[in-house]
């Protein structure tokens, strides 16, 4: 199945080709082209293991890019920091650290040329307004390490709001959440997009991948598979343990195991 090319470099929000991505010359990934426009939803499917947290990583500097390009709104990834807002799996704040769910989100106002940039009052307005947005403006005060898993996950979303970046990655932002944070998740990522926010996350969840995403990319064996959502979901392979039908990852032909 052939990488969508509707959309132009120069417009991409986020490009990659032939982007082989992996740590310490490693290869976790090979091959990979992808190009997302402002406002899509894009959703990285495959088994544990298949490659999907490596790929969001490299796009951030987390991992390397061993091959290929990876470009962010048409700048090399490496020039591109502060272009993108990232919320991981797990977050490295110490749950004892005594910091606010406001102090994280102002987290997110911070950029990594300017650190030593006085905090304004227009920055705070930013950070409550994003708090706001995912339901826990009353928890602002909150130390962080009191929330709840869901009220956390939301706080990190804020943060990344707050960022105010073109693109938003998300390393499987739904696990373990209660249907409260899912539902605030995904109410907010669909706004983001229909405002030209582009958004690649991670999931193992298929039914909110088919609910959320515009376009899926399977993960498997080093190799990825990129289309149309729907399109992607009804070829997943019985093999990885998603259906009743075999991906060939180089030809993007399907066909149906015994």
């Amino acid at each position: 199945m052939a990488e969508p090319t509707h959309t132009p470099v120069a417009d991409a929000a986020l490009r990659l080709v032939g982007a082989g991505v992996g740590y310490r010359r490693r290869a976790v990934l090979t091959d990979v082209n992808l190009t997302v426009s402002p406002g899509q939803i894009v959703a990285l499917v495959g088994a544990n293991g298949a490659g999907k947290s490596t790929l969001i990583k490299a796009v951030v500097g987390l991992a390397d890019i061993l091959t290929g390009t990876i470009t962010v709104s048409g700048r090399p990834a490496r020039q591109a920091r502060g272009a993108a807002a990232y919320v991981p799996q797990v977050d490295t704040l110490d749950a004892d650290f005594p910091v606010t769910a406001a102090d994280v989100v102002l987290m997110g106002r911070y950029r990594p040329t300017r650190w030593l940039r006085q905090i304004r009052a227009s920055d705070r307005a930013i950070a409550a307004d994003a708090l706001a947005r995912v339901g826990l403006a009353e928890r602002a005060r909150t130390r962080f390490g009191l929330l709840s898993g869901g009220q956390r996950q939301r706080v990190l979303l804020a943060r990344a709001i707050a960022a105010q970046t073109q693109l938003m990655l998300m390393d499987e932002p739904f696990n373990g959440l209660d249907t409260v944070s899912q539902d605030v998740i995904m109410a907010q990522l669909r706004d983001l997009a229909a405002a030209g926010t582009c958004v690649l996350l991670s999931t193992h969840d298929l039914r909110l991948a088919r609910e959320l995403a515009d376009i899926a990319c399977l993960v498997h064996g080093g190799h990825t598979v990129t289309g149309p959502t729907a399109q992607i979901l009804a070829e997943l392979p019985g093999r990885y343990g998603y259906g009743s039908q075999s991906v060939d990852l180089h030809t993007g032909s399907a066909a149906v195991l015994p």
